[in-house]
């Protein structure tokens, strides 16, 4: 088990999302940047959908109750390992009463970190994702305990080249949405061609971009929306879907981001900039 002796900002536990529970207005939850959190996993020897801890901006502190191996991976949050600087993108080994936290964020908001056979959090329609309303729990507790596999064999693990975490690239990738026929010429010079800045309105539901549109009259029937869907409401703002969002919107759904680029979205701070790159 892990004792929980301080929570950071916001912790949860994830693993890549609920699904085939859309059409009953179940969101897909799961990592926000989904990148980071299979390299984690993998790093262990993992199943890329073993539950991880998603930890944004400022880190918890936690003390091991058993042996086992650790990753993390994401965000740079200064970690140490009884007061011992460790690593991102490498595996460590924990022993019993090891305490694992985290200081200045210095790269990206959101940092994964896994354990030898992942986070064992109760299932809840086959995901072990937390979310509000739905599991026990939707983030941290002082003094809660997680359930975790002990893991005491010494192993040789395949040697794994450091991921390539360029939080600070702009370019985000997306695909035209069911509505992206209804842009104007000028419209779409707008979304294709800005720069844009993220808003302070940015968390697991959405994230807002401070620049808007020309505005429009556009109106469609409520429809099916996915992470990642960016929404142009009639004002001209565009809000981008992430992974707690709702299933239906009734705003024109102009572009889909791509996974990965849902995951460098996912590590962006309030005012970075990003583009849209349009793939055909």
């Amino acid at each position: 088990m892990i004792q929980v002796n301080k929570t950071g900002l916001y912790s949860t536990i994830q693993d890549l999302g609920r699904f085939h529970y859309r059409d009953k207005g179940v969101p897909v939850s799961g990592v926000m940047d989904a990148v980071s959190a299979k390299f984690a996993n993998k790093l262990l020897g993992n199943d890329e959908n073993d539950a991880v801890m998603e930890i944004t901006m400022t880190g918890p502190e936690l003390e091991f109750q058993v042996e086992t191996l650790i990753a993390l991976s994401g965000a740079m949050i200064s970690p140490t390992l009884n007061g011992k600087e460790i690593y991102n993108d490498e595996v460590h080994r924990v022993k019993r009463g090891d305490v694992l936290e985290f200081g200045k964020l210095t790269s990206g908001i959101r940092c994964y970190l896994a354990v030898k056979g992942g986070f064992m959090t109760e299932e809840v329609l086959g995901s072990r994702s937390w979310y509000v309303s739905l599991t026990e729990f939707s983030h941290l507790e002082v003094g809660k305990t997680l359930d975790i596999k002990e893991f005491k064999e010494i192993v040789d693990l395949e040697h794994l080249p450091g991921a390539d975490h360029n939080f600070k690239e702009k370019e985000i990738t997306v695909f035209k949405g069911p509505e992206f026929h209804l842009l104007t010429e000028d419209q779409r010079k707008q979304v294709l061609s800005g720069i844009f800045n993220v808003a302070k309105e940015n968390n697991r539901m959405a994230c807002q971009l401070k620049q808007q549109l020309f505005p429009h009259k556009y109106s469609i029937l409520t429809s099916a929306t996915l992470p990642g869907t960016v929404q142009f409401t009639p004002s001209g703002k565009l809000i981008i879907l992430m992974k707690d969002a709702q299933t239906t919107g009734g705003y024109p759904r102009i572009l889909q981001l791509s996974e990965e680029g849902i995951a460098l979205l996912a590590q962006k701070r309030t005012n970075d900039e990003i583009l849209f790159s349009l793939q055909e």
